[in-house]
């Protein structure tokens, strides 16, 4: 006879049973206006790249890589990141974290805002140190999580290093004769761009296109649409300037006609007057 096994499945926790906030406060008020600036001039391509809209992006959201107690510990919570094709919602529920036991893809590019000198960014400290508190976020970055492209850009210094992952290291990259550093399988570039967000001028960290071009924020494209509107109308008008006077010119035309047929009227009224024919004048 067969004793059944009843020892208990170990079951992992998912992103509804984990903590969604380590309890640290937003370093400054640059922020969360750059990860609204990064989201909302990708997002129209990525909503062509992805028609099914099975793409993730996080704005200070946790990703656990490993299992710890207490569960922050397995955490980090990049700035902004991507992952391309996995549903926005998982059973029907928003995501509190992305829980890298529990999905199949890693984030394609997370970025980093530095605060303050960048050794935190820049920590390459390994877990299995003896003298390791906890792993450095280069480390999780690289070899936990796998990130392909890793950014730490740093607004006091208008600067940004990229960083992309060749045979399981990361390797710094080079900017582009633009300044730019290309993110091939998104097909766009990441820079630095220094102008006016919201109410603050700043080095703001901004995508283009692959050709250069700056992608657009809602409130560009809105704006863009503005000034083709108006653009649009002020061709309009010069049609119209341009039908009106048309029609003056010919109705100037017409009526120098008229002139000219009157006269020829009376002029041929006159010369019967005097006897004459004026369809057989005499030479």
């Amino acid at each position: 006879m067969q004793i059944a096994d009843t020892t208990p499945i170990l079951s992992l926790p998912d992103h509804t049973q984990l903590p969604e906030s380590d309890g640290t406060f937003v370093k400054n008020f640059q922020e969360h206006p750059q990860s609204i600036l990064l989201t909302t001039s990708i997002q129209p391509l990525l909503d062509t790249r992805h028609p099914d809209g099975h793409y993730a992006i996080g704005q200070d959201c946790g990703i656990y890589w490993r299992l710890t107690e207490p569960p922050e510990r397995g955490a980090e919570a990049p700035d902004w990141f991507y992952v391309p094709d996995v549903p926005p919602l998982l059973d029907g529920q928003m995501r509190r974290s992305y829980v890298m036991w529990k999905e199949i893809i890693a984030p394609l590019i997370v970025i980093e805002f530095v605060s303050g000198d960048g050794s935190e960014e820049r920590d390459r400290t390994s877990p299995l140190s003896s003298e390791a508190a906890k792993a450095g976020k280069f480390w999780v970055y690289e070899q936990a999580i796998r990130a392909p492209f890793y950014a730490i850009y740093e607004v006091e210094n208008a600067a940004v290093e990229v960083y992309e992952l060749v045979a399981n290291c990361y390797q710094q990259c080079s900017p582009n004769d633009r300044g730019h550093y290309p993110i091939a399988p998104l097909g766009v570039e990441l820079g630095i761009w220094q102008g006016r967000f919201g109410n603050q001028i700043l080095p703001w960290l901004r995508w283009w296109d692959s050709a250069g071009v700056l992608l657009p924020t809602g409130n560009e494209r809105a704006e863009q649409e503005r000034q083709r509107a108006e653009r649009g109308e002020q061709q309009a008008q010069l049609e119209r300037q341009r039908a009106e006077q048309e029609r003056q010119r010919a109705e100037t035309e017409r009526q120098q006609k008229e002139v000219e047929r009157q006269r020829r009227e009376q002029l041929e009224a006159f010369l019967r007057s005097q006897g004459f024919d004026p369809d057989h004048l005499p030479e």
